[in-house]
């Protein structure tokens, strides 16, 4: 190895707060050049007006993606109420508005009790959903109609927690507990066509992303600063297994080990005698087999 050859950074799980006017590959990009690697994915976009919790998964990281990806999320977002726009937030031109100044604290609420629970949503047109292989925004912005498909989402929590009337329009200030794949941008959207009135966001904060939260993660100047072991993060979002030396060999190797009941559940997360994580197991009959494995640690 020549003298300048820098060792490769170690699997990490790093927690990011993305500004505003950044795009979640931008924060990507960034993190890159200072951890020095290109292989770094994110578990769920923001758009850019957007600001919050990105988790990115580093080297080997990359692969717990797959099971973060579809962690709950929890959004602190503003609701205007009185104007609809062509991207149903405030990047895009007002194209209607209507007095919103009659509609009741009532009427608000049972609107927002109608986006509650399973709901399905049709995603906004300038989503990132894929539309015979290209991005939605992308044929929106080349002048193409694009029409999404609904899709049933959970909203376990839309709740208001400031109010305020200005003239013609409302605006909600709202904290949304929902699951992977719910556009705010819809529920804000479909909560102003409920009340005949339109509406937009024009704040969007994403605050946890299952159990990690943006209150842990470090700025988009510090990247890296702040970050988890694999087999900590597997640990918060899937049961765990202990190995040992030997069943943590065979799992590495492919093979299957005995011992299919020491799990509740499974996918799990099976940990080797140093604290390392091998990878996600299943059960397989009465063993257990990896599904995914981790590259081992080089000493």
């Amino acid at each position: 190895m020549a003298s300048n050859d820098k060792p490769r950074p170690a699997a990490q799980i790093v927690l990011v707060d993305k500004p505003g006017g950044m795009t979640s590959h931008d924060v990507v990009s960034r993190a890159r050049r200072a951890i020095g690697t290109r292989k770094i994915g994110h578990a769920g976009t923001l758009d850019p007006m957007a600001t919050g919790l990105l988790v990115l998964g580093v080297e080997g990281g990359t692969r717990l993606l797959t099971y973060l990806v579809g962690l709950d999320k929890t959004y602190e977002a503003t609701i205007r109420l009185g104007q609809a726009t062509t991207t149903d937030d405030a990047e895009g031109e007002v194209v209607a508005s209507t007095d919103a100044s009659d509609i009741s604290d009532a009427a608000i609420a049972e609107g927002i009790a109608a986006l509650t629970g399973t709901i399905s949503q049709v995603p906004s047109s300038v989503s990132a959903i894929k539309v015979g292989g290209k991005r939605a925004y992308d044929l929106v912005r080349a002048g193409e109609e694009v029409q999404l498909k609904s899709r049933d989402v959970t909203v376990s929590r839309f709740a208001v927690v400031a109010q305020r009337r200005d003239g013609a329009v409302i605006d909600l200030d709202v904290v949304v507990d929902c699951s992977s794949g719910t556009y705010i941008r819809a529920l804000a959207r479909d909560l102003g066509a409920g009340l005949g009135v339109g509406g937009h966001l024009t704040a969007l904060r994403r605050t946890h992303v299952g159990p990690f939260e943006v209150a842990q993660a470090s700025d988009a100047d510090s990247i890296g600063s702040v970050s988890l072991q694999p087999a900590a993060a597997a640990g918060l979002v899937m049961p765990v297994i202990a190995t040992t030396a030997d069943e943590a060999r065979d799992l590495r190797q492919g093979k299957k080990i005995a011992g299919a009941d020491r799990s509740a559940s499974y996918p799990a997360a099976a940990i080797d005698p140093d604290g390392e994580l091998i990878g996600v197991v299943e059960r397989r009959g009465t063993t257990v087999k990896s599904i995914m494995n981790m590259p081992e640690v080089q000493a």
